[in-house]
């Protein structure tokens, strides 16, 4: 199916110069800002305290943040969980206030605030588990990273598995960026969609690359450059629906999902709008760049033939 038919090759790689040294650029602002500023881990990684309370009525959560801010805690994380009535509460360690009595000092305070107030649930997370979060993470993203170079290293060639690699380790470290510049907190559910990204940014390198596989077929005479054109223009259609699609549930869950999905919502719309950029103006000219060619593709497949035709 396609809506958007593009009657003449869209001259992606002639601009591959200009794309990818704003991506350099990008990435190395990103470093920089990663480096400097660092992450704003949250509770999951840090460590600290997580209570889980309960209104008779839908809960205020402005009026809940300013009670906090009231005993000095303005940096909790407050939102819903489950019902409007329900309220999670994220509060930061305090080397001077153990968990226990920091708990105490909160619910003393809400019930000041509202008398109807119940505590449901509190957790304390300890620093050694948010080492262990932050391990396990980073190597959750190598695993991934790894696997995906494996994987279309052995579908395609080893010229696709590094610009995708490249590509992708590129929209990561955009979105990394983008949390440590601004210092929006970075929970469990960020890595999650930085997980997504990756697998939703090598789910388009891979249509793109595909499509460069076809054509090499195709285009027997036809340059490099021409071959890779092509391949992204014949799938621009697939690209504008499938991602114009997601980007609306996204951004449905970024302004209506509240607090508990708006950073999960905002890295992934984030990664997507990346992802695009990524797959069509990066990938492929590396993929150029690192000299891919007709005999890189088709010569497996003149081996099988000859293997068949043999008695």
């Amino acid at each position: 199916m396609e809506f958007f038919r593009f009657k003449r090759d869209i001259p992606f790689m002639s601009w591959g110069k200009y794309t990818t040294t704003i991506s350099l650029a990008t990435f190395i602002v990103a470093v920089f800002f990663l480096v400097t500023k660092g992450l704003n881990l949250g509770v999951d990684f840090t460590g600290g305290t997580v209570m889980e309370v309960g209104y008779t009525q839908a809960a205020d959560l402005n009026r809940v943040r300013g009670t906090l801010a009231k005993i000095g805690m303005s940096d909790a994380s407050v939102q819903n969980f489950g019902t409007s009535r329900d309220v999670l509460i994220r509060l930061s360690t305090k080397p001077e206030i153990s968990s226990a009595k920091l708990s105490e000092i909160v619910m003393t305070a809400l019930r000041q605030d509202d008398s109807t107030v119940e505590m449901r649930r509190v957790e304390f997370v300890g620093p050694q588990v948010g080492e262990e979060l932050v391990e396990n993470g980073a190597l959750a993203l190598l695993v991934v990273s790894l696997g995906i170079i494996a994987y279309l290293a052995f579908r395609f060639e080893w010229k696709f598995g590094v610009a995708a690699i490249i590509a992708n380790l590129h929209d990561v470290v955009i979105i990394l960026g983008f949390f440590a510049f601004f210092q929006w907190e970075f929970s469990l559910t960020v890595l999650a969609a930085v997980l997504a990204i990756l697998g939703y940014s090598v789910n388009e390198s891979v249509v793109v690359f595909d499509r460069i596989r076809e054509n090499f077929r195709k285009m027997r005479k036809a340059p490099v450059a021409q071959v890779i054109n092509n391949a992204i223009t014949r799938t621009m259609s697939r690209t504008i629906i499938t991602h114009g699609c997601t980007q609306m549930a996204v951004c449905s869950m970024l302004f209506f999902g509240g607090e508990a999905l708006h950073y999960f919502a905002l890295a992934l719309t984030i990664g997507i709008l990346f992802g695009i950029y990524s797959a069509v103006l990066v990938a492929s000219p590396i993929v150029m760049l690192l000299g891919v060619s007709r005999e890189d593709l088709v010569r497996v497949e003149k081996k099988d033939k000859e293997a068949e035709a043999l008695p």
